[in-house]
């Protein structure tokens, strides 16, 4: 069954929790903004648990589980392994057990792969003790961060203009996120379930306009109000369009406009191992702040 809007809120907010409180233990694809992109973009899709206590939620799992995914340029991606996605709220850490063996019933028989938090020492020592190691090295990822105190004006070669989706066509900004992610399979509806997911916001989501028309660059930011602090995810530039600074004066811009919005705190993540994108945000003037430890159980 597909995860509902209203769970998806319940998961958003344990994540508001636990970043007001223990930021660091935060997961990978457990973010505010990171739970509203994949729900959207995916429609909710894979298997799912969530855990209460007295009535609040208290930790969750999402599994995405093997399947073949058509791609825009017709071709065809087979997934032959599960990766879940969870969070636990610390005071509950013994749930990350439960957590652990519903994984393992609802994706038998294949490998499976999960991002818990580098800093989570608990979560780390039982996914250890349930067999998991290390993943390949180039799997981690970095969250960055910054504050949003005097952000620099940014700058555009001439010609080049800021846009927002609230001001460009749903087809133009689809096409922004194809160009920059093919091959993939991101669709307009993929774009009507963004757009549907609690937080977006258009005048939040920038892009960057060429002399020609095409969207040279683009990036959602999702704004966390119970923390102040905004998101982006995705961020993504046109292959033709790169090394020119649009990327770099789009995230300022973004910046500018969420702490317009009120945000005083800004985070972005990128692949550990990427150095163009880990410079770029370093040269926005973010800095590294945690990471995580992906981990695996081969078949």
């Amino acid at each position: 069954m597909a995860l509902s809007v209203e769970d998806l809120k319940l998961m958003q907010g344990l994540a508001q929790r636990i970043t007001a409180t223990h930021p660091r233990l935060v997961n990978s694809d457990a973010s505010y903004g990171e739970l509203a992109w994949n729900w959207g973009r995916t429609g909710g899709e894979g298997e799912h648990r969530l855990w209460f206590s007295g009535g609040e939620l208290v930790a969750w799992g999402r599994a995405e589980l093997p399947r073949r995914v058509r791609r825009n340029d017709g071709s065809v991606k087979d997934i032959t392994a599960a990766y879940l996605a969870y969070q636990v709220a610390p005071g509950h850490a013994e749930l990350v057990d439960e957590v652990i063996g519903w994984y393992a019933t609802t994706a038998p028989g294949v490998e499976r792969s999960v991002l818990p938090a580098a800093d989570d020492a608990h979560a780390l020592g039982r996914w250890a003790a349930h067999g998991y190691e290390p993943d390949a090295p180039d799997a981690w990822s970095q969250l960055n961060e910054r504050e949003l105190t005097e952000v620099e004006e940014p700058s555009l070669p001439a010609g080049f203009s800021f846009r927002t989706a609230a001001e460009v066509t749903p087809e133009a900004v689809v096409q922004a996120q194809v160009d920059a992610w093919a091959p993939t399979s991101y669709t307009a509806s993929s774009y009507l379930g963004v757009r549907r997911a609690p937080g977006y916001r258009a005048d939040l989501h920038v892009l960057v306009e060429a002399p020609d028309g095409t969207m040279a660059c683009s990036a959602i930011m999702w704004l966390d109000e119970v923390n102040a602090t905004v998101e982006f995810e995705p961020v993504g530039t046109h292959p033709g369009h790169r090394r020119q600074g649009l990327a770099r004066a789009m995230v300022l811009h973004g910046l500018r406009l969420a702490a317009a919005a009120g945000a005083r705190h800004a985070t972005v993540a990128c692949m550990g191992e990427s150095v163009p994108a880990r410079e770029l945000y370093y040269s926005a003037g973010f800095r590294a702040f945690s990471r995580d430890a992906p981990l695996v159980k081969r078949r």
